[in-house]
């Protein structure tokens, strides 16, 4: 072997004016928005620990620090390649992206692009190269929309990312408090790049790095604490349990072991959770969070785990059970699972949290009739919560949400249906903004996925009362064939100048929820900018929800004739849409969600 470097960097250090590549084999971009979401949690809340409203920009240096890992890099005489570490890379230089976006209109900048890209001989190039991801990242950079029809799965990927990015990173960080996070983040996050001269050199440390060792998981070091507190024979029958339910949970996916392990104990034990502020310990939501395996030893007393039969009943029943249900949470949260699809919808917001709250209520006592109602309760809670404050411009990011989430894990652990359904409920009522606080929803750049999915709802409603089968899953499918916001408006302030002065008063009219609808992106495409008597026949062809603003909609329509009895929504036809047609149609919006975001259906769930 050659010679090795080894040299901790902070994130400054490792990008600026650099320029990584990254082998034809090893180009694909696989994270996920669970792994972003991590990251960006990770970063907030070691951030939030120290900083304080008061604080000078030159305290930010004493701030703690933060390892993010390692990379390793094989030095070339033409480029830098990465062996290992591109997708922290990748999902770091995203962040940077966003970073830059966010102060765009601010008139005092962290500068941040020589860490997105290097400049040589007047051209400039990303500072991790890969040309078929380029063109979008200089989309992201710029802020542009981006077409991924027929881009790579990779690309695609990438994109996606970045928009969970742009959802999950928090309100609190995006404010007056943001340079001092960028600084922190340049400064203070830290990673060890490892440099290797030669391929082999690299993956031989890659190799010993990854495989070399077979170092405990924490599911293991657990395992051996539980069976080391049972007698001889109980071990022998919890050890094939236990492994039989490893087995099934490590075939559901690579992490989805240890997130089951986390939220089964974070729902049925967690008591506290650390302040986020100066000094602040972690609790035991936190510890379960990073070192469960440690946590359980020493809360082994609290939780009631004193005799051998404790311990065997931990593995043979409560984990047996919760385990079951965790994997059936995962597969609703994957796709649309009969009598569970509230799950699915949260998911689709990227809440993980729910995870956790909907085992809170569960008992290993509970029938599977007791289960699935307490399952559809707690989902339909979360459903209702998650679009109300998205209705308000609120964030529902993991470090927003998790304090007042803990809180109700905490009051729901154990309740039978009918008390959960109760306690859900009067925690509904104290919410201040519902869907009549805001009748200026819009879609912008930040909730524009968000609004998709609010679409998708409200159009799949319409269409399931008036008696036609769902199609949900095909509005919020990705691909060729998926379906995009349209806006009833053509981008074309000058066609309403009667009623607009302004064309930022348009825009933001015609922004607004009554004026959108979902269609198939080679149907929102060929629109364009069409007026709207031009637009008007052509919504026959689309969903129930663009079809009735044509008059046509209501003749020989029993389906939705019912349902416009039952219900009593001002369903009209619109032969022209003013200013006034657009309002009318966001009141009908409205109203469509009341309906379906109703918090009197708790009670309903499980009833005959």
């Amino acid at each position: 072997m050659r010679k090795i470097d080894g040299k901790a960097k902070t994130v400054r250090e490792l990008l600026k004016g650099v320029k990584y590549s990254i082998d034809y084999y090893q180009r694909e971009y696989k994270w996920h928005d669970k792994q972003i979401r991590e990251l960006v949690d990770d970063l907030s809340g070691k951030f939030l620990e120290e900083y304080q409203p008061g604080h000078e920009r030159t305290k930010v240096a004493d701030y703690p620090h933060y390892f993010l890992g390692s990379i390793i890099i094989s030095e070339k005489e033409t480029a830098s390649f990465i062996v290992d570490g591109q997708q922290r890379l990748t999902s770091l230089t995203l962040l940077l992206v966003l970073l830059r976006n966010l102060q765009k209109d601010r008139s005092k900048k962290v500068n941040v692009d020589e860490l997105i890209f290097s400049e040589k001989f007047d051209q400039k190039s990303f500072n991790i190269h890969v040309d078929e991801r380029t063109p979008a990242m200089e989309a992201l950079y710029d802020g542009l929309p981006i077409d991924v029809t027929g881009r790579p799965e990779s690309v695609q990927n990438l994109i996606q990312r970045y928009q969970d990015l742009d959802q999950a990173f928090p309100d609190e960080l995006r404010g007056d408090t943001l340079p001092y996070f960028i600084d922190w983040l340049l400064e203070n996050v830290h990673l060890v790049e490892i440099t290797a001269y030669s391929d082999d050199d690299a993956y031989t440390i890659f190799e010993t790095m990854n495989d070399r060792g077979l170092s405990l998981s924490p599911t293991d070091m657990l395992k051996g604490y539980l069976l080391a507190n049972m007698n001889e024979q109980k071990r022998t029958t919890a050890n094939m349990r236990w492994r039989d339910r490893i087995r099934v949970l490590n075939d559901a996916g690579k992490e989805v072991e240890s997130d089951c392990f986390k939220a089964w104990f974070r729902s049925q034990y967690a008591t506290k959770i650390r302040e986020r502020k100066r000094g602040a310990k972690p609790e035991d939501f936190d510890r379960i969070g990073t070192e469960f395996h440690r946590w359980l030893r020493d809360a082994a007393d609290n939780i009631g785990l004193t005799q051998s039969d404790d311990f065997y009943h931990f593995i043979d029943r409560d984990f047996d059970f919760y385990s079951r249900q965790y994997l059936r949470i995962v597969g609703a949260s994957e796709g649309l699972v009969a009598g569970l699809e509230h799950i699915f919808y949260n998911a689709q917001h990227g809440f993980t949290l729910q995870n956790m709250l909907l085992l809170a209520p569960l008992t290993p006592d509970d029938d599977a009739a007791t289960v699935n109602s307490k399952l559809v309760i707690t989902a339909r809670y979360i459903d209702i919560l998650l679009t109300w404050r998205l209705w308000n411009f609120r964030s529902i990011a993991y470090s927003t949400m998790q304090y007042a989430m803990f809180l109700v894990m905490r009051d729901i652990r154990g309740l039978d249906a009918p008390a959960l359904a109760a306690k859900l409920h009067e925690s509904l009522l104290k919410e201040k903004e519902t869907f009549i606080s805001n009748d200026r929803l819009r879609v912008h750049q930040q909730n524009r996925y968000a609004l998709h999915r609010i679409l998708a709802r409200l159009t799949d409603y319409v269409e399931t009362q008036s008696g036609q089968p769902s199609h949900y899953a095909e509005f919020v499918s990705e691909g060729e064939s998926r379906y995009e916001v349209e806006h009833i408006w053509a981008d074309h302030a000058e066609r309403h100048t009667v009623e607009f002065d302004h064309a930022a008063d348009f825009a933001e009219y015609r922004n607004r929820i009554g004026g959108l609808l979902l269609l198939p992106k080679k149907s929102n495409a060929s629109y364009g900018d069409m007026t709207y008597a031009e637009k008007l026949p052509h919504y026959l062809k689309q969903n129930l929800l663009a079809q009735s603003l044509h008059e046509q909609c209501y003749q020989r329509n029993p389906g939705l004739a019912q349902f416009m009895q039952r219900s009593g929504l001002p369903f009209k036809a619109h032969g022209e849409f003013k200013k006034a047609d657009l309002e009318e149609r966001s009141v009908l919006y409205r109203q469509l969600a009341e309906l379906i975001w109703n918090p009197e259906d708790l009670f309903a769930v499980g009833q005959p």
